[in-house]
């Protein structure tokens, strides 16, 4: 991995978790709890966190509430990338894509297939940026979240990340 360039002034992202599930609780969300607590070790905010039922409207009503507000800079999902009747957060958010980070689910499935082969191909992990907000969707797993985390948004929303990242090119997000 490339190194962390120490002579770079941390920048703190301010970062919204949803828990996209029909029988998660804020007891029983691991995944979101494993979410917050690497988002604070980082060193970032944690701006907000929702669990929310496997519904479109009601998935994507909570991330556009976020896209519009000014103090999120970026939304992880986790939950209902799956393939199953009831996973839907993809559905609710890709339409909101203004683009998307085709990388992301690249690098995330390499990632995953060393861990558990094959299986990987079962999840539809995505991203994208919509009106200056980054959007993650990662699976529900715990070890999904770790694998997401760990080996791609802990560096890609770190600015001393070298040689880019996903932070130093916030303020260009709404170019046009």
């Amino acid at each position: 991995m490339p190194p962390i360039d120490d002579g770079i002034k941390f920048v703190p992202v301010r970062i919204a978790v949803m828990t996209v599930s029909d029988t998660r609780t804020r007891e029983n969300d691991t995944s979101g709890d494993t979410l917050a607590a690497r988002i604070a070790d980082a060193g970032h905010v944690l701006a907000d966190r929702v669990i929310v039922k496997d519904d479109i409207p009601t998935i994507r009503a909570q991330l556009q509430q976020w896209i519009d507000d000014a103090q999120i800079d970026a939304v992880i999902t986790t939950g209902g990338t799956g393939l199953t009747g009831r996973d839907v957060t993809v559905e609710a958010m890709k339409p909101l894509f203004e683009k998307e980070i085709d990388g992301f689910a690249a690098v995330f499935h390499r990632i995953s297939f060393e861990k558990i082969g094959t299986s990987t191909l079962q999840s539809r992990a995505c991203a994208g940026v919509a009106k200056g907000t980054y959007l993650f969707a990662l699976p529900g797993s715990t070890g999904a979240v770790k694998d997401g985390w760990d080996g791609i948004l802990k560096f890609q929303l770190d600015i001393r990340h070298k040689p880019c990242n996903f932070v130093e090119i916030m303020p260009r997000l709404l170019e046009k």
